[in-house]
């Protein structure tokens, strides 16, 4: 007789686990195992852009501000139902006052108390470390970006601080190699890891990357959230939804970052827009979790989602401090 596991994995036969091989769990948290599992609950839809940002309090000299995208063309803003909202720790989304929850532009992210001190000030190379025992041992929070080779992490990682070059962008994909972390405003890491599906790396390359990529995931303490990016201007690949599947099935808190939804031209995208792509995403791994995972539609063009991600991780990483 089959086990409860194996009736859901024969329902989604054609996803293929074997990125990493560890036992199998649905439910899905934003946080590590030991934080409460935030789940999205029904609520009045009102998308605000215009509400008041958090004010800051680092003081430094010339703090990178919370962008105004007026310059840039309108963006596209999918409609979400109520269920498909991930709402923050200590967030009241009852409407009381006739006001429904504010959620960050382009994104199922409620916006909550804890959303504060989001702006970048600081941004430094730290390390890069081969394996998790020699990554930075301070106890500061850390974000990790991982995805297919050439998604854009370093663009992203580059748009996120306004720096140019804090992280290395090469036409080569499959440059980075190992963990690299990056201290923000001397309290917060982000950390460019290894990207995945590079076939012209060496197998036994590969193999390594894949180890060390999942025993970081696993077993590193700091670790808040996993930022997984996603090509938003072609169709879904196979390994990306193999990617989210195990990262769900594992617990490994995850919020999916879509890149390039500046790339509009329907030509080169497979016959469908990137916000197609996202939806039909959405549908794609909607059978591997108990409730939505945050999201986040970004260009390092236009800077799309620049704010929300910060905004997102302010409030990831402020909760986290506290408890």
């Amino acid at each position: 007789m089959l086990t409860n596991s194996e009736m859901v994995l024969s329902q989604f036969s054609k996803i293929n686990i074997s990125l990493f091989t560890i036992p199998i769990h649905r439910n899905f948290s934003a946080f590590p195992a030991n934080k409460p599992i935030i789940a999205a609950t029904a609520a009045p839809i009102f998308t605000s852009t215009s509400f008041q940002l958090p004010k800051s309090t680092v003081t430094p000299a010339e703090p990178i501000p919370i962008t105004d995208f007026s310059e840039y063309p309108e963006e596209i803003q999918l409609s979400i139902s109520p269920d498909k909202l991930f709402v923050p720790p200590e967030t009241d989304i009852s409407g009381g006052g006739g006001t429904g929850p504010r959620i960050l532009k382009g994104s199922n992210i409620v916006l909550g108390r804890y959303a504060r001190d989001a702006q970048v000030s600081e941004a430094d190379f730290v390390k890069s470390s081969v394996t998790t025992e020699d990554c930075p041992s301070d106890g500061l929070p850390e974000f990790a970006l991982v995805g297919r080779s050439n998604v854009g992490k370093s663009s992203l990682l580059n748009s996120l601080v306004r720096r140019k070059k804090l992280a290395l962008t090469s036409k080569k994909p499959g440059k980075t190699q190992c963990i690299n972390h990056f201290r923000i405003n001397d309290s917060w890491y982000l950390v460019d890891l290894p990207g995945y599906g590079y076939a012209a790396a060496p197998q036994e390359l590969r193999t390594d990357w894949n180890k060390f990529t999942r025993n970081y995931f696993l077993n590193r303490s700091t670790l808040v959230s996993v930022f997984l990016l996603i090509d938003a201007s072609i169709p879904a690949k196979q390994i990306d939804l193999d990617y989210a599947s195990w990262l769900g099935q594992n617990q490994i808190p995850m919020t999916i970052i879509f890149t390039k939804c500046d790339k509009r031209k329907k030509k080169k995208n497979g016959g469908k827009r990137p916000e197609e792509n996202v939806s039909d995403f959405h549908e794609l791994i909607s059978g591997f979790f108990q409730t939505t995972p945050p999201w986040i539609m970004t260009s390092s063009v236009t800077h799309q989602g620049r704010d929300e991600i910060l905004l997102h991780i302010a409030q990831l990483r402020n909760y986290w401090l506290k408890h």
